[in-house]
């Protein structure tokens, strides 16, 4: 492979191992760097579009991980990171940066990013339940981890709240917002069936209790043709005896305790009486 279709391949920039195994001779390194590729340190090339965080990472001998990798991953996140995450075998970071240290796995072969498994580890020690959880289920989700692997790798009790959060995992999710939604309303005990199938409508997102219907929403602006089909929906749910509630990103992410609210006081109201006795 020839040394500029082998770095685009590692993202821009890589180390002569790495070029190496891609089966770059050193003697192509040697012509590429006399014709003016760019050589940040002994060992390291560069294409000169290369993202300087990337060769930030190669000359620090970092790895992204946690919340950092996901985009690498297409991961659903709740919020980008405020800081790097990243990986040194010491446990070194910069300023700006949040360091791990335990590897499991073998880092990706051609990029400075580690493995799946260590990003969803490293995830669920670090960031907030919420955070980690949809990272988690979006893998699950797409066959790309099990619960199974990731419970076997954190044993103990300093790995208790990790294995909690992996208890909420639902692989049926086909969202973010499924994802934050149904652990919002299972947490306070509410009874959730997700992807529900009724006559007439279709496929709701989630069934609260059997008959209240949430359904969620993550455009920022609907068009009109869409706002009619989602109102025409609801309104046979209706028909059939439901009662819907629809609720938007924001409500999701940023106001789940309002959102919440308004659920449990629909349950409770006089139609969750109706419903408990018939």
């Amino acid at each position: 492979m020839d040394v500029i279709r082998a770095l685009t391949l590692c993202g821009g920039v890589a180390r002569r191992p790495v070029l190496a195994r891609l089966g770059v001779s050193d003697a192509a390194l040697r012509r590429a760097v006399r014709a003016g590729l760019p050589q940040p340190a002994r060992g390291l090339y560069a294409l000169p579009t290369a993202a300087p965080a990337d060769v930030a990472l190669l000359l620090g001998r970092q790895l992204l991980t946690c919340i950092s990798a996901a985009p690498f991953y297409r991961l659903w996140t709740v919020a980008p990171a405020e800081l790097r995450h990243v990986r040194h075998h010491r446990g070194v970071a910069a300023d700006g940066e949040v360091a791990h240290r335990q590897l499991i796995l073998p880092p990706h072969p051609h990029r400075p990013v580690a493995a799946l498994g260590d990003v969803l580890i490293h995830a669920l020690r670090c960031l907030p339940p919420r955070e980690s959880l949809v990272m988690v289920e979006c893998a699950v989700g797409r066959g790309e981890m099990t619960v199974q692997f990731l419970q076997e790798r954190l044993p103990g009790k300093r790995n208790g709240k990790a294995r909690q959060v992996l208890g909420w995992v639902d692989r049926g999710a086909e969202s973010l917002l499924e994802t934050l939604a149904r652990t919002t309303f299972r947490q306070a005990g509410i009874h959730v069936d997700t992807q529900v199938h009724i006559k007439g409508v279709g496929h709701v997102d989630l069934l609260l209790e059997g008959w209240l219907v949430v359904e969620l929403d993550g455009r920022q602006h609907g068009e009109w043709a869409q706002v009619k089909k989602d109102h025409q929906r609801n309104n046979r749910s209706v028909v059939q005896g439901y009662t819907v509630l629809r609720y938007y990103y924001a409500d999701v992410v940023h106001r789940p305790e309002r959102m919440l609210a308004e659920v449990l006081a629909v349950l409770a109201g006089p139609g969750g009486a109706r419903k408990a006795r018939s």
